[in-house]
This record gives C-alpha cells, structure tokens and sequence, in this order.
C-alpha cells in the first residue's frame, strides 16, 4: 500500500538536487524526498540532476530534469529524440543489456509483490542480436499541415502528431512505403482527416510486410467509402512498391480513437498476405493479429512448444489460437489439438492456414476462451496439455476454474503482461499446480513491454519437471 503524506515534502514549481534510485515499470526515474517518491522521465537509475517539480499528489509526484549533473554507465545515446517525444522508444537511452537486466526485473518485482511466490526463479531475457526495425507492422495516423499530408505519431498523451517518416524499431520498408504511399495520396488531391471537424478522408496508412516472404499489404483507413481517383491511386501504388499483393481500404466513420472500423473492402488482390514462422506458411488478414517481431516470435514459440514435452500422444487445448500460429506447431507434435478464438475472421484464416500445410489433427472453435472452457469441461473434455496466450488482461476466473476442473497435466501460460500472468499463476498454484523457471524474450526492443513463457505442472503429475 502507498504511504500517503498529510503534507508533502515538496510543492510544485520546487528545484531541488537529487539521485535517482530506481525505474518504474513504465520506465521513469525515481528519485526520493523524506522517502516521498518522484516519477521523473528520461532519469536513470544512479544518475543526479536537478529536477523541478511539475505535479504534486498525496503518494507520489512527478517532476522534469533542469540539468543533469552526472550519467549513468548505462545511458547512451538517444537516436531519435521523437521516439522518447510519442512513447514508441521510452528506453532508448538505456543500453541494451541494461533493457534486458531491467524487464527481468519486472517479472521478478511482479512474481514477489502479485503472485507471493519470490522463490520462483525468473531467466535473463532473451534478446536480440540487432534490437532496431524488427516490427512488421505499422499503423501511422496522417493530418494536413500547410496544405500537405503528413505521417508520424502523436505526442504522448496528445492528440498533437509530431511527423516521422524514420520509426527507427519499424522494418525500413514498411518507413519507406508509408512515406511513399502518403506522398501518392498527396498527389491525387486526398484530404487527410481532421478529427475535430470530422472532415476529410484518409485517417491512418497501414503497412503489414511478411518478413520471410516480403509480401507486403497495403491498408488505407478512410472516414468515407468513397477513394476518389481510385482508378489512378492503385496503379501508382502498386507501381511504387513492386511488393504489395493486397490493397484493402478499412473504412471507420466514427469520430472515435479506434483505428479500424467494421468495412473492408478489398481494392487489389485478396485481403490476404503471406509470411512463415516455425516452419509453417500462414495466411494473414488486414484484422488478423500477428506477432510484430517474427525472429523472437520463434523464439518464444519454440520454448512453448518444448515446454508442452509432446510425445505424439496427448490431446492438447490451445486457447486463444489466433490464425494459428502456436496450433499448428503444436499438432505437429501431439494426438490432436483443440483450438478457441473469439474472433470469427480468425478461425477462418485458421482453418486456412490448416489445411494449406496439410494439417488435419486440429479442432477450430469460434468463441471466448472463458466461454467455450467452462463448456468443455462441463461436457467432459480432458486434455494432457493447456496452452494458453491470453490478452493482456489475462485469463478471466471462469476460464482459469474450467482449467482446473480439466486438470490438465501440464499448463504452458504464454504471457504479454506479466502482472496479469503473476496473478493467474497465483490462482493455479493454489489449485495444484507448480509453478516452473520463468523465461522472459524480448519481443518490443526499447519499450517497456516484454513477454514470458513459463510451465506449470499438476502437483499430483509425476510425468513432467516444473521447469524450461
């Protein structure tokens, strides 16, 4: 519980000297004031600086560098001070083993403070080779300044959108088509929206690029249905950028932040791209969800696959299978897989994706995981393993109590929150299980995010050990 001060022991616009103590989960230097904590950005663990506060509450404040007065061995050198600007690069400045060392730490604060289970061992994080332009995807906002379109991002908890056209942790590709598809736009007289007066057209471009294939999609957000000249737009498209097999355009008449809107309509080829990962070809939809970072995608996979010790015997669950992209490899491997996702197009590309690699052992379900779990167990299905890779809200009670009644000798929980995920292991702990080595991989290079794989086993299992 945060300490919660009758009176501070700073006021707002104060100066002071101090030394920063730690980062927050979020990335934030954390400095300290008769033990009263200040959240500051860009302050590094070690270094000291002279801050000013900018806002004062009852458990915690935050303040802004005036001058730093000495840095600390881990800093570097910020390569786009526009990433740190919009929120796309909050540890840029941090050197890379440190950002690895850091997230670790996360997992490790999360296990002690959420799950109460600090005796849980947490592996170093996997990372990268080279930690820049690994993203295949891109969704980038566009808006009129001085009578031209312009790309980039908006300024971090604005609407105010500072232009980009290097992203720096983007495939340069997919940089070089969104500059060049905005520019054709921009030639054919397209007006970019205007989300005050919910005018004009074009909302966001965005590029989806396979990374073994070099397929790219082309998806052009509009407020209207209507894409005038189109019968010039496309050609000038796919004569700008040979790659491109789909042009779709998404249109969302909604004066909302959500991105895409409920109509697709397909203007070149099919709403479909290609790409391969562990082995497997996959068709991939303009709404399909598909890992940003391919390389450490088949890290992480491969370490789930493992950890599920599939003889060829079992029957598996995979919850939340997406298109597919963890079934498939694990039917390679098992007696036969049964399959849950909410999202219809998803099962569709599936089911695709399925039978385009000759894999037949696989059972598709269309509805939520903590709806179609509670079903299954009521009628009876057992199962050897339980893969799960929920959202980042984690596993909803419904489905975690549907899991224990299957009781499932082994639970591979594939995580992208960690604070969701210790609470989830938490909850199957207590009903039974233990609770492996926990291995983070870093799939989102110089941001906070990170994701983790570990194995639970059944207490009363002796088939399998608790750990990666």
């Amino acid at each position: 519980m945060k300490k919660q001060y009758t009176v501070a022991p700073v006021i707002k616009n104060e100066k002071m000297t101090v030394t920063f103590e730690d980062l927050t989960s979020e990335g934030m230097g954390v400095a300290k004031v008769e033990g009263y904590p200040l959240f500051v950005a860009d302050g590094l663990p070690g270094e000291r600086a002279t801050i000013k506060v900018t806002k004062v509450g009852k458990s915690f404040g935050f303040a802004r560098i005036e001058e730093r007065l000495s840095s600390s061995p881990d800093r570097i050198p910020t390569r786009d001070v526009k990433g740190t600007r919009v929120g796309t690069m909050p540890l840029q400045n941090l050197r890379y083993s440190a950002q690895l060392a850091f997230k670790k730490n996360n997992v490790e604060q999360v296990m002690k403070r959420i799950a109460k289970m600090p005796e849980v061992e947490v592996k170093p994080t996997i990372g990268m080779e080279n930690p820049w332009g690994y993203r295949n995807k891109a969704q980038i906002p566009v808006r009129q300044k001085d009578g031209k379109l312009v790309t980039g991002f908006f300024r971090t908890n604005t609407h105010e959108l500072i232009p980009m056209e290097n992203f720096q942790i983007q495939d340069p590709k997919i940089d070089e088509a969104i500059v060049k598809v905005r520019d054709i736009l921009q030639e054919f007289n397209v007006k970019a929206y205007d989300e005050k007066k919910h005018t004009g057209n074009i909302r966001h471009i965005m590029i989806r690029r396979g990374y073994y294939t070099g397929e790219m999609m082309v998806v052009l957000v509009t407020r209207t249905a209507k894409l005038f000249p189109q019968s010039k737009i496309i050609p000038a498209i796919l004569e700008a950028l040979p790659e491109v097999v789909s042009i779709v355009q998404n249109v969302n008449p909604k004066q909302n932040n959500v991105i895409l809107g409920d109509e697709t309509i397909v203007l070149h080829g099919e709403d479909v791209y290609h790409d391969k990962l562990m082995g497997h070809t996959f068709a991939i939809s303009s709404r399909s969800f598909y890992q940003v970072n391919p390389i450490q995608t088949e890290k992480l996979y491969k370490l789930a696959i493992e950890a599920a010790q599939l003889t060829g015997k079992e029957t598996v669950i995979d919850a939340y299978c997406g298109i597919g992209t963890i079934s498939l490899s694990l039917a390679e491997k098992a007696k036969h897989v049964y399959a849950m996702e909410v999202v219809p197009d998803a099962v569709k590309m599936a089911e695709m994706n399925a039978e385009a690699n000759n894999i037949d052992n696989i059972t598709f379900e269309i509805g939520a995981a903590e709806e179609v779990m509670p079903k299954w167990a009521a009628e009876g299905v057992k199962a050897d393993v339980l893969v799960v890779d929920p959202p980042r809200k984690g596993l909803e009670p419904a489905f975690i109590e549907a899991a224990l009644e299957i009781a499932p000798e082994r639970i591979v929980y594939v995580s992208c929150n960690p604070a969701t995920m210790a609470r989830d292991l938490q909850l199957f702990h207590e009903g039974g299980y233990s609770v492996g080595s926990i291995q983070p991989v870093d799939l989102f290079p110089q941001t906070l995010h990170v994701e983790t794989c570990v194995l639970l086993s059944h207490k009363k299992s002796q088939a399998s050990s608790p750990s990666l």
